[in-house]
């Protein structure tokens, strides 16, 4: 276990923030399934963005378990000072930075891992947004820019001298966006060269790698991304293995159904029957991809038009999946 802060995490796994995924709903499940952390998707510092729907969707709630953590990103230090202050006191309770996301749209505003390329801007960057808020700030990097500058070590150490309390870090420069496999060396060297919590994230999608990782490194938690896309308990089945060096049994089928159909109840709440259609059927198709069948049900899902019709087809699906079963 590790502080934050105040904050004692009760588990060394957390939910990394993902765009279009770590939504309130999702957080939540991921928290009720043994998530120590999950932080919001990333926000613009932008103060033009902070009051429309999508940002106001994306802040942290403050009826959210408790620490609420939000993800802001900027390439100004006083913008995202600002930012840091305005979600403090709407309810966030650790503040983590993003110089960690290598898409196109956040690289052209010099913002996210573009930032690793400016050591001097960094550290501005930092000490602005900690002077700014009296709650933690915690920071996600990559271990560099590219393979051939790989300076994360000297990321790390700037935000241990600015007061960054963890740090959590990808184990793939911008360059190598999500393409190959990531490395943990530059995570372990991280590890050595300061003396705050150092988080792993990267390829990181069942136990055994979960604790391959956290012996590797020396890493004080792992972060899971991808890897809890239709798998919310993901966090439980780490925890267990590294306490106990044992597996928890497969989920029933029985089960995975009755997780899902609260989600999508739970993602039309939130967005309303417009949007809350487009994003259950993304997750419904991670649910559901290790399934038989998974394709030929998405082609007829995507196409349905109101929450009933989609719980009603999802609930149809796992009739189907018990049939098949008695019948084997």
């Amino acid at each position: 276990m590790f502080r934050i802060g105040p904050f004692q995490l009760d588990s060394r796994v957390l939910l990394a923030p993902m765009a279009g995924i770590s939504d309130r709903p999702f957080r939540i499940l991921c928290r009720q399934h043994g998530a120590a952390l999950a932080a919001t998707e990333m926000l613009s510092s932008n103060p033009l963005l902070w009051n429309n729907q999508g940002s106001q969707l994306k802040r942290v709630h403050k009826d959210e378990v408790a620490p609420r953590v939000v993800q802001i990103a900027g390439a100004d230090p006083f913008t995202i000072a600002e930012a840091a202050r305005l979600n403090e006191e709407q309810g966030a309770q650790i503040i983590d930075i993003n110089m960690g996301c290598p898409v196109k749209k956040i690289l052209k505003q010099a913002s996210g891992s573009a930032l690793l390329k400016d050591e001097a801007l960094v550290a501005k960057i930092l000490e602005a947004v900690v002077k700014a808020v009296s709650v933690p700030v915690t920071l996600k990097i990559r271990t560099g820019w590219s393979p051939e500058q790989r300076n994360g070590i000297t990321i790390a150490r700037i935000a241990e001298d600015a007061g960054i309390q963890a740090l959590a870090v990808h184990g793939r420069t911008r360059a190598c966006m999500f393409n190959g496999n990531a490395e943990y060396d530059t995570i372990a060297a991280i590890k050595q060269s300061v003396q705050i919590p150092v988080i792993a994230n990267g390829d990181i999608t069942t136990p055994e790698q979960a604790r391959h990782v956290l012996a590797y490194t020396g890493a004080d938690a792992v972060m899971i991304g991808r890897g809890a896309r239709g798998r919310p308990w993901i966090f439980r089945e780490i925890t267990h293995f590294l306490q106990t060096a044992t597996q928890l049994p497969a989920l029933p089928a029985t089960l995975v159904e009755k997780i899902l159909l609260a989600h999508v109840r739970e993602l039309h709440a939130f967005y309303g029957d417009h949007l809350g259609l487009g994003y259950t059927r993304k997750h419904v198709a991670w649910y559901l991809e290790s399934y038989a069948g998974a394709r030929e049900f998405r082609s007829l899902f995507n196409t349905l038009d109101s929450q009933s019709a989609q719980l009603e087809h999802i609930e149809q699906f796992f009739v189907g999946l018990q049939q098949q079963e008695h019948a084997a």
